[in-house]
C-alpha cells in the first residue's frame, strides 16, 4: 500500500513531469552560477570599499546609499542568473 506522500508525488509527476538535464547543460547550470558568484563578490568587494571610506568620513547617509545599492546589486544578479538557468532548464 503506497503512503499520501507516494501518491502525492505521482499525481505531481503527471501534472508537471521531471525534466532530466543533460550533463553540458548541468555544466552550463554550474558555469552560471559560478559566474553570478563571481559577480557578486566582485560588486561585494568594490561596494564594501566604499561603504568602509564613507563610513571613515562620517557620511552615514552614503553608507546607507551604498548598502541600498549593494543589496540592490546581489538581487539583480541573482534574479539574471536564475532567468539564465531557466533558459537552460528550457531547452530539455
Amino acid at each position: 500500500m503506497k503512503s499520501a506522500y507516494e501518491l502525492a508525488m505521482e499525481r505531481l509527476e503527471k501534472v508537471s513531469p521531471t525534466v532530466q538535464l543533460t550533463e553540458a547543460q548541468k555544466a552550463e547550470i554550474a558555469d552560471i552560477n559560478t559566474r553570478a558568484q563571481a559577480r557578486t563578490a566582485e560588486k561585494e568587494l568594490f561596494l564594501g570599499g566604499e561603504i568602509t571610506k564613507a563610513r571613515a568620513a562620517g557620511d552615514f547617509a552614503a553608507v546607507d546609499s551604498l548598502e541600498k545599492q549593494l543589496v540592490a546589486e546581489r538581487l539583480r544578479i541573482q534574479e539574471e542568473a536564475e532567468a539564465k538557468k531557466e533558459r537552460v532548464r528550457a531547452q530539455a
